[in-house]
């Protein structure tokens, strides 16, 4: 008789916006005046600053895609993330939250300021691609959107984003 292993697939962890976000990594207050500001603000919700290499090389990962093509998904929203997975930076993915009031001229196609970002970091590329699909499909919702500006909360975000997420497959 087969073991259960042999007939059955091995199911790997779903990866969910819900599930990458964390309080901790959320700041409803940014202050940055321009883009590489705001960068280095949500660089630090992802890797303290004091590990300087660490935060160094995911700052210019970050900027390095921002060069290539802005990140803006239209509509005050950005998702920050780098070409690739960044191995060794984070052992989980992770999804750093950050709200500027004022919004940023941060180069999008609509010439809209950001108010909204979403950075994204993964410790491998399926999941980097996994998250930034779900990720990407999340924040071209106008639903989903229009409901940002008012959340003042990690609670808030998390339970809009648990709404409007569909169940992994």
């Amino acid at each position: 008789m087969p073991s259960k292993s042999a007939t059955q697939p091995i199911l790997l962890d779903a990866v969910t916006v819900a599930g990458a976000l964390a309080p901790a990594r959320m700041n409803f207050s940014l202050l940055g005046a321009d883009k590489d500001s705001v960068l280095r603000e949500l660089t630090a919700l992802v890797v303290n600053p004091t590990q300087k290499r660490l935060f160094n090389s995911l700052f210019k990962a970050l900027k390095a895609r921002e060069d290539l093509c802005t990140t803006c998904v239209n509509e005050g929203v950005a998702m920050p993330h780098s070409r690739n997975a960044i191995v060794g930076l984070v052992d989980h993915p992770v999804i750093a939250y950050g709200k500027h009031v004022k919004g940023v001229d941060y180069g999008a196609f609509d010439g809209k300021p950001v108010h909204h970002f979403f950075l994204l970091c993964a410790p491998n590329v399926r999941q980097h691609l996994q998250l930034l699909a779900r990720l990407a499909r999340l924040l071209h919702n106008p639903q989903f959107r229009t409901k940002l500006d008012p959340l003042t909360s990690p609670d808030d975000l998390l339970a809009l984003v648990q709404r409007y997420e569909p169940p992994p497959a």
